[in-house]
């Protein structure tokens, strides 16, 4: 833990684990570095007897702005990968593809069946890579300002990699927040199921942790047999099926933004994105 540049580890309650986002001076953005800590972090909480109930916090005024585009062709062989796939560097979409499924999809399907409940705290921006931060965690708690907002269809991809959009809000807002790249406030995010609560932004901290402490609670036994059978529905409705075939609809955009722009995203978005911020 004492090695890790990005992340921050805690025992703010009993039988409570918190990992903080600590990346504040780039409002949280994740480069590959970032979502190996996250990892990490999590590995050790969910080894941990005596913690029942984990939360993913961040610092500073946002929760993330997203994947750090800085970092896409990053070195990754210092990283501990915990999937099956290989040939990171491999010519092609093949290599590209592998980053995202290990990094990207593969984590964040690791991270949503821990066997421990886990809570998101959430202050400010939600930015496309951040909601894979956010949708993995089994409750969401965020203050009245907070936003959530995926646009990068204006770059010409779907959307970001963990595609989970229709179960996280619903169909219909699904699609708004798509279409139209717009933020989806804490009310509303409230209102279609996407969050539990909304707080003001100065009890985030203690309402997290009182939601946090109160399910600590219960045997641990039960609460991984709960989240499980929430899960094992979510798969019935053919979640992960539906993850994957967006996932391979996502990587047919990257190789035509490759083919027409030399890039893997249509560079002309970034200008509608940030005139619309």
């Amino acid at each position: 833990m004492s090695d890790w540049q990005h992340v921050r580890y805690d025992r703010p309650a009993e039988r409570v684990a918190r990992i903080t986002l600590a990346r504040a001076e780039m409002a949280n953005a994740q480069n590959y570095l970032m979502i190996s800590e996250v990892n990490e972090a999590f590995d050790v909480a969910a080894r941990d007897d005596d913690v029942r109930c984990i939360v993913l916090a961040a610092d500073g005024d946002h929760f993330s702005s997203g994947h750090d585009l800085s970092d896409l062709d990053a070195d990754m062989s210092d990283l501990h990968t915990i999937g099956t796939q290989c040939h990171f560097d491999a010519d092609g979409a093949e290599g590209y593809m592998a980053r995202e499924a290990e990094l990207y999809v593969g984590m964040c399907w690791r991270w949503r069946n821990i066997p421990k409940p886990t809570i998101a705290s959430v202050q400010g921006k939600v930015i496309a890579g951040g909601l894979m931060l956010v949708w993995p965690m089994d409750l969401v708690i965020c203050s009245e300002e907070a936003t959530f907002s995926d646009p990068v269809v204006a770059l010409g991809v779907n959307g970001h990699e963990y595609f989970t959009h229709p179960y996280e809000a619903g169909a219909r807002l699904a699609k708004e927040m798509l279409f139209t790249g717009r933020a989806i406030t804490a009310q509303e995010a409230l209102m279609h199921g996407m969050v539990n609560k909304v707080v003001p932004r100065e009890d985030l901290e203690s309402a997290t942790l009182e939601m946090a402490a109160h399910i600590a609670r219960r045997p641990m036994f039960g609460l991984a047999l709960a989240k499980q059978s929430v899960n094992n529905s979510l798969d019935a409705m053919g979640q992960y099926t539906a993850l994957q075939s967006a996932f391979g609809l996502h990587h047919v955009a990257h190789s035509h933004n490759r083919l027409k722009f030399d890039s893997i995203i249509d560079p002309n978005g970034i200008k509608v994105i940030r005139d619309e911020a």
